[in-house]
């Protein structure tokens, strides 16, 4: 345990420090009034919907990385760094130019007017920071699974400090600056992931840490079938975190259908369920990364070890968010916004998210655990199935066919979650048990 917990710690800071990026935003955005804490989260829900797939393909290096380290293979683990790097510009292209074409067809979304004319420009701003935000992520990786997880600790914390004073500069037109509002938060947030990513990539060519891990390819080395491997393995990955937070992108659409009281009490809500499930994502990884180290050594005990005890430790902080949640929902709102009306239908919004947190601390770790003995695929089926069979069109109906409204959306996610970890947590004692019953450690995924 205390293994898991010395990797998870550092990297639970760093995700809070990147998710505390958009409570941040969200907060100083909130004094602009409904309205903008709206549109903040309308268009996030739009760039994380895609870039969730790009930060789900990135999040396999680490548990290669850790087998690779395990079997003592350093020149495997500078390659796999190398091809990161091409793997994470790659796709930051890809998703921002997707990106900007959703935001030039952003009334495809159905949103009310004042809604849609500032989101707008704010997606634009935030796609471009997608290829800053996946080359620091794919660095990232890199160092984790080599169990230095206080690194991109030290500069995410770094990059928040940064965004919360520019958004202060921009936001409110200080120090000279001009006032630009909503998007002055969407610019001090493309300068910051600029930040980290350069910060990233300074810090692991200069720092001794790495020393025998960057190495230049042998002559003649082709990157090809190693990016292939990363995309056999990462795109299933990908769409597995595409569906479920596809599924809370579409909640947000919906709930904008509703209204702008309706979708900022949902951003806000969200945005605090949010904080907790990137402590439980910390977890995960560093659950994914001890498991890829059991796999290189060939251990079937700390295979079954380390992710049972992610999976414990998930349950017991997720138990106490879900005590917080419960109990202090409505004072936990008003660090947003003051509109009583948001307020009292955010608060009511965070008793549902409570009950949800054990569910969604089980699930981020179940896929954690499966991507670190490389079984994907059917990790994949499992949130295709659980978010948009069950949970999104279960919200649909019980918000507008029985008139829940934005409660209804929400007991929706909460059925899928539950779903998803319940049949993950089954999947994997599973194909453990048949890995031991095979005297084999090694699954297809």
């Amino acid at each position: 345990m205390m293994a898991t917990l010395r990797i998870s710690l550092p990297i639970i800071i760093g995700q809070l420090g990147t998710v505390m990026m958009g409570v941040a935003d969200n907060i100083q955005v909130g004094a602009l009034g409904a309205a903008s804490i709206a549109a903040a989260g309308i268009a996030n829900s739009v760039f994380f919907l895609f870039a969730l797939f790009g930060l789900g393909t990135l999040s396999v290096i680490a548990p290669q990385v850790a087998t690779a380290n395990g079997r003592n293979e350093k020149m495997e683990c500078s390659m796999l760094l190398r091809a990161g790097f091409r793997l994470g510009i790659g796709l930051g292209i890809l998703i921002g130019l997707i990106l900007l074409f959703l935001s030039l067809n952003f009334h495809w979304f159905r949103q009310t007017p004042e809604v849609e004319a500032l989101a707008v420009e704010y997606l634009q701003i935030i796609s471009i920071s997608v290829v800053p935000m996946f080359f620091f992520m794919a660095i990232k990786q890199f160092s984790d699974g080599l169990s230095h997880t206080r690194v991109a600790m030290v500069i995410t914390i770094g990059g928040l400090l940064f965004n919360v004073f520019f958004n202060w500069v921009l936001i409110h037109g200080k120090l000279g600056f001009p006032q630009w509002g909503l998007n002055g938060a969407g610019v001090a947030t493309m300068l910051a992931r600029l930040f980290m990513a350069v910060g990233m990539l300074g810090y692991i060519f200069r720092s001794s840490l790495f020393y025998g891990y960057i190495n230049k390819p042998p002559t003649g080395y082709s990157f090809t079938p190693l990016l292939k491997k990363l995309l056999r393995l990462g795109v299933p990955g990908g769409f597995q975190l595409f569906f479920e937070g596809g599924a809370f992108s579409g909640a947000a659409i919906i709930a904008g259908w509703l209204g702008t009281i309706a979708l900022a009490a949902h951003q806000i809500a969200l945005n605090l369920a949010t904080i907790t499930y990137m402590v439980a994502a910390g977890i995960s990884s560093a659950g994914a990364i001890r498991v890829g180290q059991a796999v290189g050594i060939g251990s079937h005990t700390k295979i079954v070890r380390a992710g049972t005890v992610s999976l414990a430790l998930s349950i017991a902080f997720m138990s106490m968010a879900c005590f917080v949640f419960l109990t202090f929902n409505y004072s936990l709102v008003r660090l947003y916004i003051q509109d009583e009306a948001v307020v009292n239908l955010g608060a009511a919004l965070l008793i549902i998210g409570g009950f949800f947190q054990l569910s969604d601390g089980v699930q981020v770790v179940g896929l954690g655990i499966l991507r670190g003995i490389e079984d994907v695929n059917v990790p994949t089926v499992i949130a295709l199935f659980a978010y948009w069979v069950i949970g999104l069109p279960l919200g649909y109906v019980l918000g507008f066919t029985l008139n829940m409204h934005a409660q209804g959306i929400w007991l929706g996610l909460l059925a899928g979650l539950t779903v998803s970890a319940i049949l993950l947590t089954i999947r994997f004692y599973t194909l453990t048990y048949k890995m031991k019953a095979s005297k084999h450690l090694r699954t297809m995924g």
